[in-house]
């Protein structure tokens, strides 16, 4: 039987709470450990199902892992083999990340085309042209890819769109490129950044990380680390929400302000109480919060996509009419028929959603379609009178770590159902 939520509604979070790794941090980050040869350290790493099918990527082609609480200790230096298993990258879309790190150590690499959420199309045509202009060959042929590096070159490659994933593959191939290579129209996500610190620990050399423009002097020799993976900014994020839509008062712990600032000012617009300090926010909500007239989706520092779904949750709620556009991916609403069988006045046009706040939400049962979607109906369970029932929750556990023990500590009421 597949695992559900089974939550009752109208409690008010209060208290304090820690926010573990980031997922789409340490992902990229595992992907590097492939070139050294040298231990590789690494702290805060969050129990998630992403996070462990990576780790089977790693052992599956040589690597040695343990795992001890929230540290890996990793020894890569017996890795023999350059294809990735089918298995795991038909379930987790960042294992595409792995071609750039494979072709810097062994210089081929074979995989297939990744799964993941079915949040719209997500092509990979960035990752393979930038890799191409770096001397790699690749053929496409028979549902695989097949790529040979006999030499790779610098060189400057300026990305279509600041793709996050093209920008780290691209990234994790040049370190072991002769010569500079220049990233132009870079992703500038946070975690492009800590997977910049985390090369550069090892004895790399990027800069840029963070900006339109990267650039990595390749070639150099990468030596043992131990590193410490950044806050979760989306897990953040979601805490955040929780706080605003059951009324509550949360402090939430261990977060980069500056990685949330997006969300900060959407969450004062709706009249929340958002105060940061230090490596710390305090959400204050209330249970009627205003509309918001319009949020869009857009690449960091712009309101990430990762947060949409859950906002639209938050937005059900307040008084008025407030417009989301999404403008990353276009199939990142299908949450909304599920809010509305909650109660929600909610319309889809195209990459537009119109919300006429309602008063209240009413439980019922409902199914998550993918990660940020699954989160964004327990957000609206919390909220919602009488019991909500959230089934398939194996999506939300690709990116939450116990989210119901997390939201109980806090005081929800939500119980996991195997």
């Amino acid at each position: 039987m597949v695992a559900e939520y089974v939550i009752n509604g109208r409690k008010t979070l209060a208290g304090k709470i820690r926010v573990g790794g980031a997922k789409n941090a340490i992902l990229p980050v595992l992907a590097a450990v492939l070139l050294t040869d040298k231990p590789v350290v690494l702290h805060d790493c969050p129990h998630l199902l992403d996070v462990e099918k990576t780790i089977m990527i790693l052992k599956a082609i040589g690597c040695t892992i343990k795992r001890e609480d929230r540290d890996l200790i990793i020894d890569p230096s017996n890795i023999n083999s350059w294809v990735i298993p089918e298995s795991y990258v038909r379930e987790i879309r960042s294992s595409i990340i792995f071609l750039g790190s494979m072709l810097a150590r062994m210089g081929r690499a074979q995989t297939t085309y990744p799964g993941g959420c079915e949040i719209g199309q997500r092509p990979i045509d960035l990752h393979l042209k930038g890799l191409k202009q770096l001397g790699v060959e690749i053929d496409e042929s028979n549902g695989y890819l097949a790529c040979e590096a006999s030499k790779l070159e610098g060189a400057t490659v300026h990305l279509d769109y600041p793709s996050v994933g093209a920008t780290e593959n691209i990234m994790l191939a040049a370190v072991k490129a002769k010569g500079r290579t220049v990233i132009h129209n870079a992703a500038k996500e946070p975690e492009i950044v800590d997977l910049q610190n985390f090369i550069n620990a090892m004895g790399g050399d990027i800069r840029g990380a963070g900006t339109n423009t990267v650039v990595i002097e390749g070639g150099r020799k990468l030596d043992e680390v131990e590193y410490t993976i950044i806050p979760d900014r989306i897990v953040a994020g979601t805490y955040m929400v929780a706080a605003a839509i059951t009324g509550g008062d949360i402090l939430i712990e261990n977060v980069i302000p500056e990685h949330l600032q997006s969300i900060i000012y959407k969450l004062r617009e709706t009249g929340c109480v958002v105060q940061a300090q230090g490596l710390s926010i305090r959400v204050k909500g209330k249970y009627r919060l205003r509309a918001v007239e319009h949020t869009k989706t857009l690449p960091y520092p712009g309101f990430p996509t990762d947060m949409q779904a859950q906002f639209t949750s938050l937005l059900s709620v307040t008084r008025g009419t407030s417009i989301i556009s999404e403008t990353i991916f276009e199939n990142r609403y299908r949450h909304v028929p599920e809010l509305v069988r909650m109660g929600a006045n909610i319309r889809v046009d195209g990459q537009t959603a119109i919300i006429h706040g309602v008063r209240g939400l009413k439980g019922t049962r409902v199914t998550a379609k993918d990660l940020r979607g699954g989160a964004a109906l327990v957000l609206a369970g919390l909220r919602a009178e009488g019991q909500t029932i959230v089934e398939n929750i194996s999506y939300i556990e690709r990116g939450y770590e116990n989210l119901d023990s997390a939201l109980n500590s806090l005081g929800a009421d939500i119980t996991k159902v195997e």
